[in-house]
């Protein structure tokens, strides 16, 4: 690695020392990818030098850090405007400089989805905008949806997207503060523990009609407090906020704070049973830890009334909650409902199915984490829910990986020409205006070509076979011939792509396409193609972008196939 890379890197640790106190690996080498590119393809090379620099760096002591800054990266110490707009994103009420925290709280329940890269760039973007923090709180409070392999997933798509955060936390680690704060509600006669039948409750609500339950005395909601946590089975008794049966926003209809849940917890095994739910749990832990924007998605809007009154109830601090959009895209749901029964069904192969609209599936197709991004903020910062199409995300994409992609060529539906006069061997370009480097091919008497390609090929025609030369065609009958006549550049005749038989590599690709037509499944959602490539592309590490001449981009998913991105 040349002397200029690593100072750049050394810049990157001490700007993220310098604000945050300490730095990190990951996030010094998201950095340094997002300002470097080309070394995405070398990241086993660059990270012990990223981890011995990161290293050198968290030794010092703020002040070292910022005289080294001083003396040779001053630019870092230049005033940043305090309201630096990002494209689509709007100033924030109430904002100040330095102050701002945003928090991504994602339910470990599933695979991230591009809705999750939505909420977690937005949270990101705010927290940078104004020199603030980022948390990411797992929201953690069903054990009977969550899974250590959801954590897992949720961190690798951050990471994959270059999302940083500041802080890492659960909310089932504020467990017994929540226990604490129940009972404050139940003391102040905020809440109260409802032994009803599920049905009744439901009846009641719709009907309007106050429970008996929260007609007791407070001795009877502390007695049976106490039983939640020992003898009641679930569904015997829930905690409920008292509300107002009578509103005409149904959440405020004495919503449920606490349930019991006896399925083993991910991380907390068989310790606790009495969970609190979602409403009760966000608005408590943005309060405590110390939100002052709270994003959520537009559906979460009518509980709002909700998230304030159970704050005021406890004079708690109370952030400012900003809804957004959900984001989703034409025939491919990001509902868990819907993803769910496809995998178990084998509809599709798992969450990184190339036609589905998670993290995974999008990083295997090929998507770049950074025209995730550009695509993302390029929506704007609407309530109105947004189904973009996928070739919105593939213009972004497009734009990025097209001076990264080898060109190779590939054949579909072979036919043989046997060509007379050919070298040996022949220099292609790797790229036709990147310097990506050179390939030699090998040549031997017969080509393969498209076979749709020359059928109307007549004899003495001349076609431009693409980085070869012209050939003119001899025989196009049930055989077919042709003559190199060298490679003088004509722009009257057609071009087409080519492989050399003896070195032809098989090769699958798998295209996939628009998953659902309405609720309706498409059974012809994924195409398999059975094709013809360059030997040369078993020399590309997995994961690099090609594009096909005439064809596409994709990437190479193994020795033996790969995924197409778009056009």
């Amino acid at each position: 690695m040349d002397d200029e890379t690593k100072e750049k890197i050394r810049k990157l640790a001490l700007q993220n020392a310098l604000d945050h106190g300490k730095t990190q690996d990951k996030i010094v080498l998201a950095k340094v990818l997002g300002q470097e590119s080309h070394l995405r393809a070398h990241v086993k090379e660059i990270m012990p030098i990223i981890s011995e620099i990161v290293a050198s760096v968290n030794k010092m002591s703020a002040s070292q850090i910022r005289k080294e800054v001083e003396q040779n990266f001053a630019d870092l110490l230049e005033e940043k405007p305090k309201h630096e707009e990002q494209q689509g994103l709007p100033p924030l009420e109430g904002a100040e400089h330095g102050k701002v925290i945003t928090r991504f709280p994602p339910e470990p329940n599933g695979y991230p989805h591009i809705g999750h890269a939505k909420a977690a760039i937005i949270d990101e973007e705010y927290a940078r905008m104004y020199g603030g923090k980022l948390i990411l709180r797992f929201d953690d409070t069903n054990p009977e949806a969550e899974r250590l392999e959801y954590y897992a997933a949720i961190k690798v798509g951050l990471d994959w997207l270059g999302v940083r955060y500041d802080v890492v936390k659960n909310t089932s680690d504020d467990i017994e503060i929540l226990y604490k704060k129940g009972k404050e509600m139940l003391e102040g006669g905020f809440a109260y523990v409802c032994t009803c039948k599920q049905e009744t409750i439901s009846a009641n609500r719709r009907e309007m009609k106050a429970c008996k339950c929260s007609l007791g005395e407070q001795v009877q909601n502390f007695d049976r407090w106490e039983k939640m946590f020992s003898k009641y089975k679930q569904g015997d008794a829930i905690v409920r906020f008292r509300g107002d049966m009578k509103s005409e926003n149904t959440v405020m209809r004495d919503p449920v704070m606490f349930r019991i849940i006896e399925t083993k917890h991910p991380l907390l095994g068989d310790k606790y049973r009495v969970y609190p739910s979602y409403d009760f749990a966000v608005a408590i832990e943005d309060s405590i830890d110390g939100v002052t924007h709270a994003f959520r998605t537009k559906e979460y809007e009518l509980r709002n009334e909700l998230y304030y009154s159970i704050l005021e109830a406890l004079k708690m601090r109370k952030p400012k909650v900003i809804e957004f959009s959900r984001l989703g895209f034409e025939g491919m749901p990001v509902s868990k409902r819907i993803l769910r029964p496809l995998i178990e069904e084998g509809k599709v192969s798992g969450y990184d199915d190339p036609r589905l609209p998670t993290l995974e599936a999008l990083r295997r197709r090929g998507i770049r984490p950074d025209a995730i991004r550009k695509f993302v903020l390029s929506l704007g910062f609407t309530k109105a829910d947004t189904q973009a199409p996928f070739e919105t995300l593939e213009s972004f994409n497009r734009k990025i990986v097209d001076g990264e992609s080898i060109r190779l060529h590939m054949i579909k539906n072979p036919k043989v020409i046997d060509v007379s006069g050919l070298p040996k061997t022949i220099t292609m370009h790797n790229h036709p205006t990147k310097d990506l480097g050179t390939r030699i091919v090998e040549l031997g008497q017969s080509l393969l070509v498209e076979e749709d390609d020359l059928a109307r090929a007549k004899p003495e025609d001349t076609i431009r076979f693409m980085g070869l030369g012209n050939i003119k065609i001899t025989r196009n009958d049930s055989t077919l011939e042709g003559q190199y006549t060298g490679d003088d550049l004509r722009q009257d005749i057609p071009k087409i792509h080519w492989l050399s038989e003896n070195t032809a590599q098989r090769l699958k690709i798998l295209v996939p396409s628009i998953l659902f037509h309405g609720e309706e499944f498409n059974e012809n959602s994924l195409e398999e193609l059975n094709v013809f490539t360059e030997p040369y592309y078993n020399q590309l590490k997995e994961g690099a972008e090609i594009q096909f001449v005439r064809f596409g981009y994709c990437r190479k998913d193994s020795q033996l196939q790969a995924i197409y991105t778009h056009k």
